[in-house]
């Protein structure tokens, strides 16, 4: 039995985008771990498809039903399932390591349950692990069925071509209250990082590179970044089983290599609270949003409230519409679907006509080759309206569904508020004034109002203090964590963003004031997150106070030195990750970056987890009770 690891990446792709790498190395190992060669003529081998919950959320956004059926899986099961033995046919499995999924194996081979098998581990196998697999094997007496046992260092999920997570489960030792509350210990710490290190690893030989690495001090992003150094460091060294032999030498110098910058939630506690007015920061902020499945409930009209039916949308990259609108500010977004559907009209207009033109010509026999043309080319145009329109029924309901909470909750004029916040300026009400406000607002959206404004204050007596916290005590919000957040206060610093206020447009687009009316029409203003203006400093080689004791690691270099070299040029690719929770708020703010830099740099998004303003919430509310 011999443990084969998955080579360097390198040469399988031409693309950039995660999601693409990522997608093509699933799918290779859905074909054997072999090339996949399209044709129209043969049918693909058939076989069965076998996972644990962590393999099932890692293939969900990036391969369909139907794609998977193409690949020639006949069934997808889980692996602690249920399942009838299929002895006709192979099986790929794609499972986490664990003792309790190497059990499972075993048994499987056991109970002769397939053909053939091929072991696909998400992260590397132990030696404990292959030794029990290969007793189970001799003592089954299936060694020759065993095909091939594979790392596939895929221990991430792609959700976007240039955002990642490191899972969907089992978050809780991953999240900012785990990393924070008081009784964590040396062992929570390890656990956390060697999880993060394990899929920043992972995303490495994905895209078989080795990246420079820069993070701050102190925090738990120094510590994933001294273990992944250290990790990519013994890899490259060794020689025989590297899983970077088609990246540059060792120890040399390649401009070419991205810049994976390493930063704590806790540089910006304000953003992950902020309430948002792009297309996708809102489904997220909103509506239950899940491996880029979207939930939408009849009447929802406030968070937590759910009522009535429910329907799931897939929001794929396919989607022209998602794929153009989802970073568009919602207002925005309503003129589109009906622009959308104007096209639809139109388009359905012209099939009409093309039967018509067929029928008139019924009856002249020289037409016919001509009316064969226009019949096919109407015939070919459906299947494209019938998507279209299932398209545009999808964001107008989805878009609907956000309506309701934004009139009902104001939420417009809560971003304008927290906007104007932001940038400093001046405010027509006071934040007490709203809290006070009964028509406007959950405690919930009080609350973050508040915690943005005493976040971005730069003093604040303990009176106003007290007086705040106890008009949001009467709104009804649970205001457990401006416990936390008053001490934290009082030992960090927080720099404030340079911002331009929000500013407002007209439109004359119908759909859009019929679905928005009373809504503001607020434009995002083109301004610096503090996570996007960290990595532009050090993309940019800037010299800023506030990136200028940030370490620096070269995994490819002998000697290791803490301070990046001066002889540098700017960099063109970078990845960022966030430990501790991010957001699709910076997520969309980088990428708004990159466009305003002419597309000449590419940023990717990673973070322990994907957290909303609700979720994140809830662990600063834990942490203060902890306190």
């Amino acid at each position: 039995l011999v443990c084969r690891k998955m080579a360097s990446n390198q040469d399988l792709f031409d693309h950039r985008d995660i999601r693409t790498r990522q997608t093509t190395a699933i799918t290779r190992m859905i074909n054997f771990n072999s090339a996949v060669e399209v044709s129209t003529t043969s049918e693909p081998t058939w076989k069965v498809l076998v996972y644990d919950r962590q393999g099932q959320d890692i293939i969900s956004p990036l391969l369909s039903v139907p794609k998977l059926r193409e690949l020639g899986v006949t069934l997808h099961l889980q692996l602690h399932g249920s399942r009838d033995p299929v002895t006709d046919v192979p099986a790929i499995y794609f499972v986490a390591p664990t003792a309790e999924n190497v059990a499972r194996i075993c048994q499987d081979m056991r109970s002769n349950m397939y053909e053939a098998y091929y072991f696909n581990f998400i992260t590397a196998v132990s030696r404990q692990r292959l030794e029990e697999l290969a007793t189970a094997a001799i003592e089954a007496e299936c060694v020759s069925y065993v095909m091939k046992v594979v790392d596939q260092y895929q221990s991430f999920i792609s959700l976007e071509e240039n955002m990642f997570a490191v899972r969907q489960r089992d978050l809780e030792p991953l999240s900012y209250y785990a990393i924070n509350r008081p009784e964590t210990n040396d062992a929570d710490m390890t656990q956390m990082r060697d999880a993060i290190v394990d899929s920043l690893f992972s995303l490495c030989v994905t895209l078989g590179t080795v990246p420079l690495i820069r993070c701050p001090r102190g925090n738990a992003a120094e510590m994933v970044a001294e273990a992944l150094d250290k990790k990519l460091r013994e890899n490259v060294r060794d020689a025989r089983n590297s899983l970077f032999s088609g990246d540059a030498a060792s120890g040399q110098f390649s401009f070419q290599r991205p810049l994976l910058v390493l930063l704590d939630r806790a540089i910006d506690l304000a953003t992950p609270l902020h309430h948002t007015w792009t297309y996708q920061a809102l489904i997220h902020d909103l509506l239950e949003y899940q491996l880029n499945r979207v939930t939408v409930r009849e009447g929802q009209q406030s968070a937590g409230a759910p009522s009535g039916r429910s329907k799931t949308y897939d929001l794929s990259s396919t989607d022209k519409f998602w794929r153009d609108h989802r970073g568009t500010p919602f207002p925005e977004v309503a003129g589109a679907v009906e622009s959308a559907l104007e096209e639809y009209k139109a388009a359905g207009e012209k099939v009409k006509d093309l039967k018509v033109a067929v029928g008139d010509d019924e009856g002249a026999g020289g037409a016919l080759s001509e009316n064969t043309a226009l019949l096919s080319s109407a015939i070919g145009l459906l299947p494209e309206l019938l998507q279209q329109k299932k398209a545009i029924d999808m964001h107008t309901n989805i878009a609907s569904s956000l309506l309701e909470q934004i009139q009902a909750r104001k939420l417009d004029l809560f971003f304008e508020m927290e906007e104007k916040i932001l940038s400093k300026s001046s405010l027509e009400r006071t934040v007490l004034d709203v809290i006070n406000d009964p028509t406007g607002g959950t405690p919930s959206d009080k609350l973050r109002l508040f915690v943005i404004f005493y976040l971005m204050a730069p003093d604040m007596s303990d009176a106003d203090f007290e007086q705040h916290s106890d008009a949001l005590q009467q709104a009804g919000a649970d205001v457990s964590a401006l416990l936390y957040l008053k001490k934290w206060k009082a030992f960090s610093k927080m720099t404030v963003p340079a911002s331009r206020p929000v500013s407002t447009v007209s439109t004359s687009s119908s759909l859009l004031k019929s679905m928005i009316q009373g809504v503001k029409n607020l434009v995002v203003a083109d301004k610096n997150l503090p996570v996007t203006r960290l990595v532009d400093s050090l993309m940019e080689i800037k010299s800023t106070q506030e990136t200028e004791d940030y370490r620096y690691f070269d995994p490819k270099v002998l000697r290791q030195s803490d301070s990046a070299p001066r002889a540098r040029s700017p960099f063109r690719d970078a990845i960022v990750f966030i430990v501790g929770g991010g957001n699709y708020i910076e997520y969309q703010n980088l990428q708004d970056y990159c466009k305003r830099n002419g597309g000449s740099k590419h940023i990717a998004y990673g973070a322990s987890e994907l957290i909303n303003a609700t979720e994140f919430l809830s662990q600063l509310s834990r942490l203060g009770n902890a306190e």
